[in-house]
């Protein structure tokens, strides 16, 4: 059984240890979207501080993975088949452990970005990927989200992105 819950400061070498182990695997799979400066622990702190770091975890409390769930928008999003000045629920650095990949973790953080939008009323739901990430360019599509299109980010020079967006079906209203 896997959990999902908002991270602590105290998951924070947890956290670590999961990126400490996928930053390789990337990489050795042709995807450099993340190195050994980043995502780093400043960048997961803020998200703890800001109250958008969730993380899931296993039966026996070893953390499986982890995400930024936020209403941030990068303003190159701008660049994408998009309304770029829609809110959006957006997930940001998306990670789950080698080690539990396949049990349906980054899935479940996903399915987290759904229950928030609907709990902040938005009915989109965004992110982006490493143009040479083909794990998420084949789980996106399965979980709804359509392809709209190749960024590139500033903070990444050199590195292309594809953005993915989910439109929520709207709640009926009850009068």
């Amino acid at each position: 059984m896997l959990s999902i819950r908002r991270a602590t400061v105290a998951d924070l070498p947890a956290i670590l240890g999961i990126i400490r182990r996928v930053v390789p695997v990337m990489n050795a799979a042709g995807n450099f979207q993340w190195e050994g400066d980043y995502p780093n622990e400043a960048v997961f702190r803020q998200d703890i501080e800001r109250n958008q770091l969730w993380v899931a975890e296993l039966e026996d409390g070893q953390l499986a993975g982890v995400a930024a769930l936020t209403t941030d928008q990068d303003p190159e999003y701008a660049q994408a088949d998009w309304d770029a000045t829609a809110p959006a629920v957006v997930t940001h650095r998306l990670a789950v452990d080698p080690a539990a990949q396949g049990r349906g973790v980054a899935a479940a953080l996903l399915q987290q970005a759904e229950v928030l939008a609907r709990e902040w009323n938005l009915h989109l739901l965004r992110v982006d990927t490493n143009s040479e990430n083909q794990a998420t360019q084949r789980l996106f599509p399965k979980l709804g989200y359509r392809f709209a299109g190749e960024i590139g980010l500033g903070f990444r020079p050199g590195l292309r992105f594809f953005c993915y967006e989910k439109q929520l079906p709207l709640e009926p209203t009850t009068s």
